[in-house]
């Protein structure tokens, strides 16, 4: 490594703004990961990193240009209050995966919050799901609380863009999750090629939403509804026990 960067650097501006500006990853379709536990994974996931930037003592962790940040930068690029010393420039999947194939999906409609979605993306993972879709108006899913939030999942579970209509087109049969109608999702039939579909935080699906039929989560208490991000993680844990039951699939 060359001599350490200092924060006017245009590499360490760069740095900055993907990490802070969703048009800028999309113009450089590249993202930044934080941490070495994060970045490992991108790695052994076989996911191109571009360039590695360190701080302190820290080793680079793959076979990129590496470069040194020096003192007090990391802490005025990273995205975190207490910054772990490994960044990485990830280049974004140069193939759209496609849905045509997919037989259990998961369909986030308008999710504005980074951490649902990183939690989504973790439970989805977990639970088998081939792909996540997020439709038009959907948080980025590389903004940096997303790649953090998904514990690595990001790396290993396709993220598609796609209207629900696309979805559908794809032969998929859509399954609403609602808190006040369709069956319970405990009697649901999970068979088939699905496609769970989640609304957005703040007004969750539409009645009227391009939906083959819906589910709900049967609970107690006081709330209406549960975190979009529990309910998925509800859904696609039950579906995946369904789909298991029924060979066929």
């Amino acid at each position: 490594m060359s001599e350490p960067l200092g924060f006017k650097n245009p590499r360490v501006q760069e740095l900055r703004r993907l990490i802070g500006r969703r048009s800028s990853r999309l113009e450089a379709g590249a993202f930044v990961v934080e941490g070495a536990v994060l970045i490992a994974e991108a790695v052994a996931a076989g996911w191109d990193i571009e360039a590695e930037f360190v701080a302190g003592d820290a080793q680079p962790l793959s076979s990129a240009p590496a470069f040194e940040l020096a003192d007090g930068v990391l802490e005025r690029v990273a995205s975190t209050e207490r910054p772990q010393p490994n960044l990485a420039v990830v280049s974004m999947p140069s193939v759209r995966a496609s849905l045509d194939e997919a037989g259990f999906v998961l369909v986030a409609d308008e999710l504005n919050d980074p951490g649902n979605l990183g939690t989504i993306l973790r439970s989805s993972e977990a639970a088998g799901i081939e792909a996540v879709v997020l439709t038009p108006g959907s948080v980025d899913p590389f903004n940096p609380k997303v790649v953090r939030a998904s514990a690595g999942a990001l790396f290993h579970v396709p993220v598609v863009a796609a209207t629900l209509d696309e979805v559908r087109d794809a032969g998929l049969s859509l399954i609403g999750a609602s808190s006040h109608q369709g069956e319970a999702h405990a009697d649901a039939d999970w068979s088939g090629r699905i496609a769970i579909v989640a609304g957005s935080e703040a007004h969750g699906l539409p009645d009227d939403a391009p939906i083959d039929r819906w589910v709900r989560i049967e609970h107690k208490g006081r709330a209406e509804s549960l975190n979009v991000a529990m309910a998925a993680t509800i859904l696609v844990f039950e579906a995946s026990g369904g789909r298991e039951e029924t060979p066929d699939v």
